[in-house]
């Protein structure tokens, strides 16, 4: 047998593969169904984001009544009424129609506790797998990704998509390099690294790759919709397709907040916190500084409390949980800390209701939804001061300060402290001015910026 023989049976098999692969995604291409499909692995997780998907997941069923909407979730328990009711009792938000659900069951392929090293690619790579089996079950006209996936955006434009994405946080940023190279100790940077120069240029090498990569991919999107300046200057920078990207602050539920008194019981104050049980969101810090806060406190004043609230989305988050609960007995104000988890929309708007204050400590919080929705319910703010809560939130309105930022320990402490001893009407002065800030992010605003931003790549015909 000749040599040439030989090389067409050894690369037969790989033509077979090939050709198999590009019948494939021509076939898919050809039955592309009319539907808009919302890439949301957790349909569950409770947060911000949660919000964002069915705010968008309305918006488009005003603007385009015609299409179907597709949800792909990895929440096996899923169902399509299962997740209108879920969006109406969780967040407030009445769909107009059911949507379809398309079930994923590769989502352990994006979960941060399949990587123990190299975290960031590994969920990067395996988010391009889970949108495979996603866009192989139901390829629609509109890919719309919620979730920040975007190694995702190159293979829905093989499919023959068109990529529409709302990014809360880029997976990567220049201040995370810059941590690094500072060997700064922070959640996403372990003391390992931060105390070694080798490890350290070796992070920044993954770090300086990932974000090429990550700049290639996300400028793969058609529209890439950004939740606030923060992120916008990032996206930008990395992604490089500036007249792409259209900032659309989040909906934040602002009217039915401000409803609320501002009036508060003053007998005990409480210092509400609401968060995801995450790492980055550093609920340490809150227990920490509220630790001290009491301890200044003079004896003749009652002692506030801490409420925590928030939702777990795996076992990691509660052993987060469980961690805070032990350590606010070390601290010894275990009797003044209470946990709330995965609570329904209604029970949030009570314990915002009775709050004086609410804390945020996540640094470089892309926008902080929770801190817009404190200042709506008229509990001041307590914010990080840093990316969306200074650059858009916590801001002087007609010259009225609407709260408070701070970066440290002690200045958290400093901060609940001065809200414990303000003045009733002094607090409720800035409470007043904060409402009115709040309403810049309204859940209103949102739908008319969000169909503004879709309609020339979904309604070219009427731009």
């Amino acid at each position: 047998m000749g040599n040439e023989a030989l090389v067409w049976i050894s690369i037969t098999p790989l033509l077979v593969c090939i050709l198999t692969f590009v019948s494939h995604i021509m076939n898919c291409r050809r039955n592309r169904k009319r539907a808009v499909g919302f890439f949301h692995p957790y349909t569950n997780d409770g947060g911000g984001g949660e919000r964002v998907l069915w705010c968008a997941v309305k918006a488009i069923q005003e603007e385009r009544p015609d299409l179907d909407i597709v949800v792909y979730t990895g929440d096996h328990d899923a169902s399509p009424q299962s997740l209108i009711t879920r969006a109406n009792d969780r967040f407030g938000v009445r769909l107009l129609s059911t949507p379809m659900v398309v079930h994923l069951y590769k989502r352990k392929w994006i979960e941060e506790t399949t990587y123990p090293h190299f975290t960031m690619i590994g969920q990067s790579l395996g988010s391009v797998y889970l949108s495979w089996e996603a866009l192989c079950n139901l390829t629609p006209l509109y890919y719309f990704d919620t979730s920040g996936y975007a190694f995702t955006y190159p293979i829905a434009r093989v499919f023959g998509c068109k990529v529409i994405c709302y990014t809360h946080y880029p997976t990567i940023s220049l201040d995370m390099i810059s941590r690094v190279r500072e060997r700064s100790l922070i959640y996403n940077n372990n003391a390992l690294i931060a105390r070694s120069i080798w490890l350290s240029r070796c992070k920044i090498i993954y770090y300086t790759c990932f974000s090429w990569m990550y700049g290639f991919v996300g400028s793969c999107a058609h529209l890439a919709m950004v939740n606030s300046s923060w992120t916008h200057s990032h996206i930008e920078k990395l992604w490089k397709i500036p007249d792409r990207i259209k900032r659309v602050y989040p909906p934040c539920d602002t009217s039915g907040l401000q409803a609320l008194p501002l009036e508060r019981p003053a007998d005990p104050l409480i210092v509400v916190s609401v968060a995801q049980f995450r790492p980055e969101k550093a609920h340490a810090v809150q227990l920490e500084a509220f630790a001290i806060a009491i301890q200044k406190l003079a004896t003749d004043f009652p002692r506030p409390k801490l409420h925590f609230v928030g939702s777990c989305r795996n076992k990691s988050d509660e052993e987060r949980m469980q961690n805070l609960k032990d350590r606010a007995i070390e601290l010894k104000v275990d009797k003044d800390v209470e946990f709330f988890k995965n609570v329904m929309y209604r029970d949030l708007m009570k314990l915002l209701g009775g709050a004086v204050a609410g804390i945020h400590s996540m640094i470089d919080e892309h926008f902080g939804i929770s801190v817009v929705e404190y200042m709506a319910a008229g509990a001041i703010p307590i914010a990080h001061n840093s990316a969306g809560p200074k650059m858009d939130i916590v801001q002087e309105e007609d010259g009225q300060q609407t709260g408070f930022l701070a970066s440290t320990i002690e200045e958290y402490a400093d901060a609940i402290l001065k809200i414990v001893r303000m003045p009733e009407t002094e607090r409720l002065r800035i409470a007043a001015a904060a409402r009115i800030r709040a309403s810049r992010f309204s859940e209103q605003r949102f739908y008319e910026d969000l169909k503004a931003a879709v309609r020339p790549i979904m309604c070219p015909t009427s731009s």
